[in-house]
């Protein structure tokens, strides 16, 4: 485990997590419907479908992939979707909470639902990115606008190993 990778998905969690709440603090629940947490569990779904298909088809997951798969997906999207606020609204909605109001049909549809639209929401996700890929440019061509060669981005040997080894993917040929 990589220190800096640990920062990585510690800062990307903080503001998925600072995000979940602001989407909290904007969308109240209605007719005990938790919409914030369901809006964010699906559209946090789409988003990591649509980065993790566009990193995946940009190259090997290793330097600046990596690193953005960890800041983002990892980091970002974990903070921001949240299985234990859906167990814990379901809970709710089953009757699990003495004082809260009991909708059992709410609850089951409420949980399945999330996850079945989830589903599709990252199947979109990869739609999107493959759409985006086919209609816009290529990695390599941006890549060509940049200031540095991203191959220098592939090679992060600034906390490398005891053996100066850089970050690479396991079972990568380099």
């Amino acid at each position: 485990m990589r220190l800096s990778n640990l920062g990585l998905a510690f800062l990307g969690g903080t503001f998925g997590t600072a995000a979940r709440e602001a989407v909290s603090l904007g969308l109240p629940a209605v007719s005990d419907v938790p919409w914030a947490i369901f809006t964010v569990n699906i559209l946090g779904a789409f988003l990591l479908g649509l980065l993790l298909d566009a990193l995946a088809r940009s190259g090997p997951d290793e330097g600046w992939r990596r690193r953005a798969r960890i800041l983002v997906g990892t980091g970002f999207m974990g903070g921001f979707t949240t299985y234990s606020a859906l167990a814990a609204d379901t809970a709710g909605l089953l009757g699990a909470d003495p004082g809260g109001a009991s909708s059992p049909g709410i609850g089951l549809a409420y949980a399945v639902g999330t996850v079945l639209i989830g589903g599709l929401a990252t199947f979109a996700g990869i739609a999107t990115a493959t759409t985006l890929r086919r209609g816009g440019a290529e990695v390599d061509e941006v890549a060509d606008d940049l200031p540095i060669e991203p191959d220098a981005w592939d090679e992060d040997t600034a906390d490398a190993g005891p053996d100066a080894s850089a970050d690479r993917h396991p079972g990568s040929a380099r």
